[in-house]
């Protein structure tokens, strides 16, 4: 009652609203604001809550800024908005466009279990390059880890341009002289609304993990790099991460442009002249024709978000020393064909290729990748792991360094919806599997069977992340125990069932490792899926590779 006549009258009529729901729906008061969000059997589920101001007008490209506190009660009944990205030119396996976007998006979803308190807390990264994607996707539901006692936070950040791009006139007015990575700040804004207030929630703010998969994975890695997400998390998990080469804010390197000159070439596409000109646009139409210019965001080498490559700063030690679960899936390309190149003509040119190009690493790299048998798959092969294995292992190796324990899986597990379209594997195909949402795929999606090999592993996923995210420890009720990567070099494959290995794909880390060496060595080339028949010529070998 107290509450009610503070409330002017518009507001009082939205609370009335909410009183029919009150009994029935869970109410509660953060530091943030008090919301009404909706119960759900066991849990308690809240939608669309913002963490930060609208980044709209003025604040286009401008560092999210702190929300202040509302009064009344906010309806969390339901998502925001998506934030606002490409439309998808055909289809996909992927293809789920949001229902609705806009600028006004950065809010997150919870799920938490009814009567928590003090549980870990799961903070969910989605994916999509950098350009697509939204938290609130059904498939990245959070119920089936709630019910393992698992708080999961999913969250909206800015895509493409607007999340990304760099921008001399931007570098201007910010006060550090730097621009880009916006969506990344949103990362870290929503972490710190979530450690300012999932206590309400009846989460733990010390038991905080952040995890994603593809961009999401990448965005982990940028936050585990980032002086300013320092404290924010307690543990991480990276599926299928790429730690490629990104660009410096205003100087060409590692054979990529500068970002501030890829911002002033979007910005004459676009027909504008300076930051007024780009934040008088209608978002959407500057998002569609950054993307008809093939625009692709990355983190920005800033010297303040992002302080050196992902390489030089893991190398250095200076990533956030926390726990990692992280690996990759066998079939990562088969949905990404667009990574590699036309085979060449026959298994004679594919050799002549390699040999031209790596030199005296094109016998392991033929060893592991041969010129017999069908060449694309060795192509596919190539390319998911100079990406996504080379990354996996590189990271619980660089945290193993650092005292941690470190878990590596490898996915490979499919079904004959999926086996008979060519995708084993395919990339990002583990998700359902780890929040058991195999029900709520997107529509091109292959479906799997409701089968009790697919039930078994889906709940040995879910019980193994749940258990990460509660103790730094994956354990999963009636499967073997994942060993910790550390001096064996133990791995989990998950296939039709959970099995332990050592040494995953003996000799991939070291061939790629020594690759991106020696373009590191060089300061003029990249490092990503520039591999096999597409490679430079690699530098000679360098000191230290």
């Amino acid at each position: 009652m107290r509450l009610f006549l503070r409330l002017g009258a518009c507001a009082a009529a939205a609370l009335m609203s909410l009183g029919a729901l009150a009994e029935d729906n869970p109410t509660v008061r953060a530091p943030a604001g008090t919301v009404a969000g909706r119960s759900s059997g066991d849990l308690n589920v809240f939608k669309g809550i913002p963490y930060a101001k609208p980044p709209v007008g003025p604040l286009r490209w401008k560092a999210p800024e702190s929300l202040p506190a509302w009064t009344g009660v906010r309806d969390a009944g339901a998502p925001g908005l998506a934030c606002v990205q490409p439309r998808a030119a055909g289809t996909t396996v992927y293809t789920s466009p949001p229902p609705a976007m806009g600028e006004d998006c950065l809010t997150l979803n919870i799920t938490a279990p009814k009567r928590a308190r003090n549980a870990p807390v799961l903070v969910w990264i989605h994916g999509g390059t950098l350009l697509n994607g939204y938290g609130f996707n059904e498939m990245y539901d959070g119920a089936a880890l709630a019910r393992r006692g698992v708080i999961v936070v999913s969250i909206n950040y800015r895509l493409s341009v607007l999340g990304y791009m760099a921008y001399p006139g931007l570098s201007a007015e910010n006060p550090d002289g730097i621009s880009g990575n916006y969506g990344l700040l949103d990362q870290i804004a929503a972490l710190r609304w979530i450690h300012d207030n999932i206590a309400a929630f009846g989460g733990d703010a010390a038991n905080v993990t952040v995890s994603g998969e593809s961009a999401g994975a990448l965005s982990v890695m940028y936050l585990m790099a980032s002086p300013k997400a320092k404290g924010l998390f307690a543990k991480a998990v990276v599926e299928s991460g790429y730690m490629i080469s990104m660009p410096e804010l205003k100087q060409p390197n590692h054979g990529e442009f500068a970002a501030e000159a890829i911002g002033s070439y979007i910005a004459g596409q676009v027909g504008a002249t300076d930051v007024a000109a780009l934040r008088a646009m209608d978002a959407e139409t500057l998002v569609q024709a950054a993307a008809k210019v093939n625009y692709f965001p990355l983190g920005t080498v800033d010297g303040k978000v992002l302080t050196g490559q992902l390489v030089d700063v893991f190398d250095k030690g200076e990533q956030a020393p926390v726990p990692i679960l992280t690996g990759f899936n066998s079939g990562e390309i088969r949905s990404l064909r667009w990574l590699i190149a036309p085979p060449p003509a026959d298994a004679k040119a594919y050799e002549a290729m390699i040999r031209e190009r790596y030199g005296d690493l094109a016998d392991e790299f033929l060893r592991l990748y041969p010129a017999t048998g069908k060449l694309e798959e060795s192509e596919l092969a190539a390319t998911r792991d100079a990406l996504y294995g080379w990354t996996a292992e590189r990271l619980v190796r660089d945290q193993t360094r650092l005292g941690q324990p470190g878990y590596l899986y490898l996915f490979d597990h499919g079904y004959p919806a999926m086996d008979d379209k060519g995708l084993h594997s395919f990339h990002a195909s583990e998700i359902p599997y780890v929040f058991g949402t195999m029900a709520h795929t997107p529509s091109y999606w292959p479906k799997a069977p409701d089968s009790p090999v697919e039930q078994r592993l889906t709940a040995a996923m879910s019980d193994y992340w749940a258990s990460f995210a509660r103790d730094g420890k994956p354990v999963a009720e009636g499967v073997p125990a994942w060993p910790v990567f550390g001096k064996d070099e133990g791995y989990m494959a998950f296939t039709d069932t959970a099995q332990p290995g050592r040494r995953v794909m003996p000799g991939m880390y070291a061939l790629h490792e020594a690759t991106v060496c020696r373009r590191r060595a060089a300061g003029n080339l990249p490092w990503n899926w520039n591999t096999g028949v597409v490679s430079p010529v690699l530098p000679p070998h360098a000191e230290g590779c």
